[in-house]
């Protein structure tokens, strides 16, 4: 009686932090799709601000949206290389950087990001560096990104272990500009 009581609570607990990272990660999903189809500008919060992002005009864009992919391209001033890709996977959720040259072809610099390790929250998620990350990028082993969305701003923000800065933009979700260009590549 004893082990089955114990098992039964044992399970019952699995199926609540399983079902509680689903939940969660979904509300950080429809979080995103709610903004599909619009654009945002954005301000570079961090200090120092990187020299390819200083005086320049910084927008997003909720391009794509599907149950299992959301693509926001990252515009730059006249940049328009790169695109935050959310990936649906059986781990969690992936954050993959696509960055593309102005003819659309892929940059030797892709493809890199991570995915969540753990249910993180429904208005931000934590993505470390995955391996391929580290096979592109060895210096980006240690590299997390977070993204977080609520009803007024989406910060997309990067920390450096080795480094005593981070990086973070800001979004105004209230205030929708006109839809920019394709990205490269898309």
């Amino acid at each position: 009686m004893k082990r089955s009581l114990i098992l039964l609570l044992v399970i019952c607990t699995t199926s609540l932090v399983f079902g509680q990272k689903k939940n969660v990660q979904d509300e950080f999903w429809n979080r995103l799709q709610a903004h599909c189809g619009k654009a945002y500008t954005g301000k570079i919060q961090s200090s120092p601000v990187p020299e390819d992002f200083a005086n320049k005009d910084l927008s997003m864009y909720v391009m794509s949206c599907s149950d299992t992919e959301i693509k926001i391209p990252f515009y730059v001033g006249n940049d328009h290389s790169r695109t935050w890709v959310f990936t649906k996977t059986a781990q969690g959720i992936q954050l993959k950087h696509d960055h593309r040259h102005q003819d659309g072809s892929e940059d030797t610099i892709t493809q890199y990001g991570g995915t969540t390790t753990n249910t993180g929250f429904s208005q931000s998620q934590y993505f470390p560096a995955d391996q391929q990350t580290t096979d592109l990028i060895p210096a980006a082993a240690a590299n997390v990104w977070w993204v977080t969305v609520d009803d007024k701003e989406y910060t997309y923000n990067l920390r450096k272990a080795d480094s005593p800065t981070y990086f973070q933009v800001r979004f105004d979700l209230s205030k929708e500009i006109p839809v920019p260009a394709r990205p490269w590549g898309h």
